[in-house]
């Protein structure tokens, strides 16, 4: 089970960071994604973590702004957004998959766990 929380409304420039709390899986050996899905978009891959945090990848658009971390202590996986714009806006979901290739970590299909969505909205 993965749960979203963190969403809200922000004006541009502003800073959120999602949670996304995991159970009923060995944690330590799953790499977890970030995916956002905007009204009439196709879900896109944000930024995804391998196991142990051995790499991070993150989308063009938002590299240098978001940064994906993640505590295994907690089996949690958090994403830090800041200078927030509103073409960010959008829901966003955690993802996890025990195998992945790198070049493959934004394709929703690879990943077989899905949290139910957080909403962010960026609206001055």
């Amino acid at each position: 089970q993965l749960v979203e929380s963190g969403g809200g409304a922000v004006q541009p420039g502003g800073s959120l960071r999602l949670s996304c709390a995991t159970s009923g899986f060995t944690f330590d050996y799953y790499h977890i994604a970030w995916f956002r899905q905007a009204p009439g978009m196709e879900r896109e891959g944000v930024s995804c973590t391998t196991t142990a945090g051995l790499a991070t990848y993150y989308l063009d658009s938002v590299k240098g702004r978001f940064t994906i971390s993640r505590d295994n202590s907690k089996n949690t996986v958090y994403l830090q957004m800041n200078r927030l714009q509103p073409e960010d806006t959008a829901v966003y979901y955690c993802a996890a998959t025990a195998y992945l290739w790198a070049d493959k970590w934004h394709i929703a299909g690879e990943y077989n766990h899905w949290g139910q969505g957080t909403q962010v909205t960026v609206s001055s």
